[in-house]
């Protein structure tokens, strides 16, 4: 069953030169206690189709569903209530904790904003959610520039988790840490996400990072989706020639069989006021004619869809 399911959204924003369409016609699903990997290149629209999704951004068009229930316009109470139910993990584990912040302060805060426990509730809950992300009781009136990235990390998603969320975003959560505690956290998030139930989207441009959590992965470039199918067969058979390139990039450590990178050529085409058809054109290698034309996300195996009017010549 699906818990969020998003329909043709749609953030555009106001510049100079016309209009920038950041997030364009994005359709997708994810499953209840599921994770579901968004990649791209920077620039692509990631963590804007994530902060749209949770109401931090505002739609432009299109339909967020949580749990059945049409979020996309939620305001006032219903908005409230919400925010009990999505929540975030930055991406920067110290500049979206308030220095002048506790850890215990910090992880209290979205308790007391409640407006429904007690002081002593509060105080539990706070012990409770310190040592379920593994936060030593020594630290809990240290402040941020007293810790390493990984535990700041660790109280940013223990605010996230203070009141039982359904659906989490993680924005880039384990990028800014070194890849020793990547590994800690990430481990960290998919235990919580067994003991809890719970629902990612994880953004990452790291692909060996978005391989070993996600259960279903989005290839974005340029605010759409070119690809969209399970963890697994993405990097057994990638069919979008943009998600080709992509792969290829990633560090190998098999002398006997390098990976053929794949070099893009060409300009990377504006977002804003983009002409119809594939964005990707410029840089792919197998454009004609036909690439002019507005493309759609089209099921080429079952749960594999493609966004690419070729994809049946070139692979």
């Amino acid at each position: 069953m699906a818990l969020l399911e998003v329909e043709h959204l749609k953030k555009y924003f106001s510049v100079g030169a016309g209009t920038n369409h950041a997030v364009d016609d994005i359709t997708l699903s994810i499953e209840k206690g599921h994770t579901m990997g968004v990649v791209g290149e920077s620039g692509c629209g990631k963590s804007t189709l994530g902060r749209t999704i949770i109401r931090l951004l505002d739609a432009t068009d299109g339909t967020v569903r949580l749990d059945g229930e049409d979020i996309t316009y939620a305001k006032g109470k219903d908005l409230r209530r919400l925010r009990e139910k999505v929540s975030i993990v930055f991406q920067d584990p110290y500049s979206s904790l308030n220095p002048r912040s506790s850890v215990e302060a910090t992880i209290r805060e979205p308790l007391q904003e409640a407006h429904r426990f007690t002081k002593a509730q509060v105080q539990q809950r706070t012990e409770e959610l310190m040592d379920l992300v593994g936060i030593e009781e020594r630290l809990r009136l240290a402040y941020p520039h007293e810790m390493d990235g990984g535990r700041r990390q660790r109280v940013g998603i223990a605010r996230a988790l203070a009141l039982n969320p359904q659906f989490i975003m993680c924005d880039e959560p384990v990028s800014a840490l070194d890849v020793s505690i990547q590994a800690q956290v990430l481990n960290l998030l998919m235990d919580l996400q067994e003991k809890m139930e719970l629902t990612y989207m994880f953004v990452t441009h790291d692909l060996s990072v978005v391989r070993h959590i996600s259960d279903d992965i989005c290839v974005m470039y340029l605010g759409q989706l070119v690809e969209t199918c399970p963890s697994q067969t993405l990097f057994e058979q990638p069919l979008h020639p943009y998600t080709k390139a992509l792969l290829s990039a990633i560090p190998s450590t098999d002398i006997l069989h390098p990976m053929q990178r794949v070099k893009l050529k060409g300009e990377i085409t504006s977002a804003i006021n983009p002409k119809p058809g594939c964005r990707f054109a410029a840089r792919c290698p197998y454009a004609t004619e036909a690439c002019s034309q507005p493309q759609t996300l089209t099921e080429v195996t079952p749960g594999h869809f493609v966004s690419c009017c070729r994809v049946n010549e070139v692979n």
